[in-house]
């Protein structure tokens, strides 16, 4: 069976690690709208310590505010990091795309971009390998298309009118390596993964899929990396603010059956 990860996603704003509800945090202010979870290369650190496959880096208001890419952070993160992690936030070219690698990252999740250039997609992919190349995808449940998930973009601030399944589609085929589906109702609510969504985008895509939003116990990655056919699972709240360690949710899921990716022991100094 292919082994599931657990990657940990660090949002950054202002050069903290925030954590919001339902995408507050993209717009919100630390302290006032969103959890403050302290410094992004510390957690960055720490939790590659504890055992996570991956690690996700988005500067979740760029986008929105029209700022370049925090590289000098991403840089900092992955001289402190050993596993692979993807960046994202204000990417709008090829060539962001290979500032961002430059840095030391392994993918780059696109978004609004992406939905104002798909063409963006083929290029990159093209020229770096669908390895790197991860699509963010944030549906809301709005009913206003086929499938009732609409896509939005500028951190959940904007409808597109776009169909999520219909657009799950479409990148999978202009050559996206992954795709991140955030649920954005249910985004910092800790009550579950939208798993009917997550089950649909899994079924229509060959490619892995992450599940994002949600996570508030270990039961709910089980179900997600099950019932919802996600590949990964994306999650920060029960890590933030310590509810768990990515340790004793990796251990929780393996007693349930679930193959988790080993990693090796830190050679003795």
């Amino acid at each position: 069976m292919l082994t599931r990860r657990i990657i940990p996603c660090l949002d950054v704003k202002e050069g903290r690690v925030v954590k919001g509800v339902n995408f507050a945090g993209s717009g919100g202010k630390v302290g006032e709208d969103m959890f403050d979870a302290g410094d992004p290369v510390a957690r960055a650190a720490l939790y590659d310590r504890q055992g996570a496959d991956e690690l996700v880096f988005l500067d979740i208001s760029a986008s929105h505010e029209g700022r370049g890419l925090i590289f000098d952070l991403a840089a900092r993160v992955a001289e402190e990091v050993f596993i692979p992690f993807t960046v994202g936030g204000g990417i709008a070219s090829v060539e962001d795309f290979r500032k961002i690698l430059a840095t030391g990252a392994d993918k780059v999740s696109i978004n609004s971009a992406a939905v104002r250039n798909p063409d963006l997609i083929r290029a990159a992919s093209e020229r770096f390998g669908a390895q790197c190349v991860v699509v963010a995808v944030d549906p809301k449940r709005t009913g206003t298309t086929p499938s009732g998930w609409e896509v939005h973009v500028h951190g959940g601030r904007t409808p597109t009118g776009i169909d999520a399944l219909e657009w799950a589609e479409r990148v999978h085929k202009l050559g996206a390596g992954e795709i991140l589906l955030t649920s954005m109702d249910a985004d910092g609510t800790r009550s579950g993964y939208d798993l009917p969504m997550t089950r649909a985008v899994a079924d229509l895509v060959p490619i892995p899929v992450i599940a994002s939003g949600g996570a508030g116990h270990p039961q709910h990655l089980a179900d997600a990396l099950t019932e919802g056919g996600a590949s990964a699972v994306l999650l920060s709240s029960i890590l933030h603010y310590g509810d768990y360690t990515v340790g004793q949710i990796k251990a929780f899921l393996s007693e349930r059956g679930i193959p988790m990716r080993s990693r090796p022991e830190p050679a003795a100094a």
